[in-house]
């Protein structure tokens, strides 16, 4: 899914189901291959070279309008190609077996710098998503470029032709942008052997990564400028490692990290908390989504006025009565049981029975399918003020996002035609908003001074307080939407707080919050805020001798 932690379609039965049936393909397809190999032979036919990736670069101009003042900038859209950790750069060492082809990616990015900056080195941010396997899109056309794709606040989007604007609340107004396609998504492609392994996966990608920002500081000599990273969705997780590496590894120090949605410790995942039973905090930290979400649809047993009040209520509630009562198991007494289920179904709306049944446990496709059931309407995930009509009326959760089938036809109907419409690249290629790697992607993380990758539910948070310990000037700046069930915002907090960091650092962390979902831009008002948010954070740490 897009600009997401894509939600795991993890059933094991289906999983098994699914490699019986593709058996009789695959070997299928081995027989075709094993047959055609011998024609190969037969006819003694050499096998073509492969080509290899190069750097490409598309020059433009442009200008857009942000608070009443006219930006003009130099556009460069094009590829770096990048390499997995430990590559040697001799070509006589190259192994001269074609097959043998090293694994490379060749990173896709478009770059925007205001033009006759002068003086001291404009701030240069880097900007991606998540999934893994999204591509930048969802950032670039409805957060941050110069133009962006208007779209409906809470309801689906009309098919084309689709609005595509002057971008108000673009951040080049404080800083330089760079949007980063991660391998194998947008107009990223990989080759080579073991090409899959090399750059799927938590550890692999962020140092694609980081190659790909230390050749870029290179190629535009922009080395001496402020840096911050943008991530959003799983570019949050992306971002506590990749500073991490180009810290200790690069020696290359960032301003800023400015996290959008945030996941660094997945075993707090609300989507499928019951696959790890006896750890309940995922319960706990979504609660508060749930009762925004159920407040935001009128759904709550006695309505409150104000938003912000009643997630105070709740996350107290949550982290106390609710923790102590999930943490009882079964030994939790009937009446203190019920008591918890009463105090749920007035924080969710859910009916009693229900939230019973469930064992006081509801993971988020559950409260998306269930909330709105009585109206056969199914409850957004990525952004839960949206509602769609409900697939299957007798499924026990969520079959799809209401919010990313509302918009993300007007997001990628966009940047194709402004890629190569103003760009001037991508033609005669497709761009791949986003892939399936769920198969292939590794998350096994070697944590900062572990000797091996750990087998557990990957947990970057270490990764983000060794960067802060290390360079003890970076700034954090976490924004969040209350409406977001893919990425729920009290996770967010809860993880923040808990980075083992000393009190000193903790006030390097500042948190921004919206009434908006996973992607806080797809509201106006969001949008706004969130742009002011981090261009203050920008200009605050930017230069902090001179604060």
């Amino acid at each position: 899914m897009r600009t997401l932690i894509a939600k795991p379609v993890i059933k094991l039965v289906t999983l098994a189901v699914a490699a019986i049936v593709m058996m009789p393909v695959v070997l299928h397809a081995q027989a075709k291959d094993e047959t055609s190999t011998v024609k190969v032979e037969s006819a003694k036919t050499e096998t073509p070279k492969p080509e290899q990736f190069k750097p490409e670069q598309q020059a433009s101009k442009g200008s857009v309008t942000i608070g009443g003042n006219v930006i003009n900038y130099d556009a460069f859209a094009g590829t770096l190609v990048v390499h997995p950790k430990g590559w040697d750069d001799v070509p006589q060492n190259a192994d001269p077996d074609p097959k043998n082809k090293p694994a490379e990616a060749s990173m896709f990015y478009v770059a925007y710098f205001k033009s006759d900056a002068k003086g001291a080195p404009r701030p240069l941010t880097f900007l991606y998503n998540g999934g893994p396997g999204s591509s930048s899109v969802w950032l670039h056309m409805g957060a941050f470029g110069p133009k962006r794709v208007v779209t409906a606040d809470d309801s689906h989007t009309p098919a084309a032709p689709y609005s595509v604007v002057n971008n108000d609340f673009s951040l080049l107004d404080v800083s330089d942008l760079v949007f980063v396609d991660a391998p194998g998504t947008g107009f990223s492609r990989l080759s080579g052997k073991d090409r899959e392994k090399a750059f799927y996966g938590v550890d692999a990608d962020a140092q694609a990564f980081a190659d790909f920002i230390a050749q870029f500081l290179s190629k535009y000599g922009r080395w001496n400028s402020p840096k911050y990273l943008f991530g959003e969705s799983y570019g949050t997780t992306r971002s506590a490692v990749l500073s991490y590496v180009l810290e200790t590894e690069r020696a290359i120090d960032f301003n800023g990290v400015i996290l959008l949605s945030q996941i660094l410790n997945f075993s707090l995942d609300s989507d499928i908390p019951e696959f790890n039973p006896g750890i309940d905090t995922a319960y706990q930290l979504v609660l508060p989504t749930y009762a925004a979400t159920a407040w935001y649809h009128h759904k709550l047993p006695e309505q409150h006025q104000e938003l912000a009040p009643l997630l105070a209520e709740v996350e107290h509630f949550a982290m106390n009565e609710y923790a102590l009562a999930l943490e009882a198991g079964s030994s939790l007494p009937v009446d203190q049981r019920h008591a918890i289920a009463e105090k749920l179904h007035q924080y969710t709306g859910l009916p009693v029975t229900y939230i019973d049944k469930a064992d006081l446990r509801i993971n988020g496709g559950e409260f998306e399918k269930n909330l709105q059931d009585e109206n056969n309407l199914t409850t957004g995930r990525l952004d839960t003020r949206f509602s769609g009509p409900t697939f299957d009326p007798l499924s026990k959760e969520a079959e799809y996002d209401p919010q990313s089938a509302a918009i993300s036809s007007a997001y990628v109907s966009a940047f194709n035609d402004y890629v190569r419409k103003e760009l001037k690249f991508g033609e005669n290629r497709e761009y791949k908003p986003e892939i399936d790697v769920e198969k292939s992607w590794n998350f096994l993380h070697q944590a900062p001074g572990s000797p091996m990758a750990l087998p557990m539910a990957a947990n970057v948070m270490l990764d983000l307080a060794i960067a802060m310990k290390y360079n003890p000037h970076l700034k954090i700046l976490l924004n969040a939407g209350y409406f977001d069930l893919a990425t729920p915002f009290y996770q967010g907090v809860y993880e923040m707080q808990h980075l083992p960091i000393p009190p000193d650092l903790q006030k390097n962390i500042e948190f921004q919050f919206y009434e908006s979902g996973h992607m806080v831009y797809a509201h106006q008002a969001s949008l706004k805020a969130i742009h002011d948010n981090v261009a203050a954070f920008i200009m605050k740490s930017e230069n902090p001798k001179a604060k």
